[in-house]
């Protein structure tokens, strides 16, 4: 999951971008709302943390820009003015949830996780593929039971595929979703990771499949109705 973080206190943007970045999200940091215009139009996000006393563009225009666009993107407002009308506004003009500031980080991170499990239509923070469990709020696994010991890569690629069940991901979806700006992953770096993560799961019976120079698709299991969010 990768996260855009419109935040122009920079401290408390560095305190956030930690907090998430340790629950297994990737997240870029913007300081004005120029930079986070920019950065919606030209990326692929899954969340996008809004503050709105931003300098350049407020939260409001970010915002207003955004759906004018008819980008469906997830939407959490940050601010500091707790008013009645400031939250209508935001809301009105598309925005999913709202924190006041101060708030606690353990809020905010379950308002992340449900807006972004709503974002692909799931309810549940379980989700089950055949004998495979993947436990959003956790990030952990387990296949018939037994947990699957997973690095934070491999976590994050197995979110990405289990949303995705039966559809092609390209190599630059995955890195779109889970590498933050900066990060160099090449293309080989994806496959190694593809590739642990295949081995730790197959004994399921689970399989990715691999469609050479296009990319990876998690396979349906016998049971359709064991391949969506519980």
């Amino acid at each position: 999951m990768r996260i855009l973080l419109a935040e122009d206190d920079k401290i408390l943007s560095e305190g956030l971008a930690s907090s998430l970045r340790q629950a297994g999200y990737a997240v870029d940091c913007v300081f004005d709302g120029a930079a986070a215009d920019a950065a919606v139009a030209a990326q692929t996000y899954d969340l996008l943390i809004l503050d709105l006393g931003l300098p350049k563009l407020t939260g409001h225009e970010v915002l207003r820009k955004l759906r004018a666009r008819n980008a469906r993107l997830p939407v959490l407002i940050l601010t500091a003015a707790d008013s009645t009308e400031q939250k209508v506004k935001g809301l009105d003009l598309g925005a999913d949830d709202y924190m006041a500031k101060p708030f606690e980080l353990a809020e905010l991170e379950a308002r992340v996780r449900a807006l972004t499990r709503r974002g692909v239509g799931g309810g549940s923070t379980l989700w089950k593929h055949g004998p495979l469990s993947f436990d959003q709020v956790g990030r952990t696994a387990l296949i018939h039971d037994e947990p699957i010991e997973l690095s934070a890569r491999e976590v994050g690629l197995l979110e990405v595929l289990l949303q995705r069940v039966g559809r092609l991901v390209s190599k630059e979806q995955l890195m779109d979703h889970l590498c933050e700006w900066g990060e160099e992953v090449s293309n080989n770096a994806i496959e190694v990771y593809i590739h642990r993560l295949r081995k730790k799961i197959e004994v399921g019976g689970i399989r990715i499949n691999t469609v050479r120079g296009l990319g990876y698709c998690l396979e349906k299991f016998r049971d359709d109705a064991d391949s969506k969010p519980a």
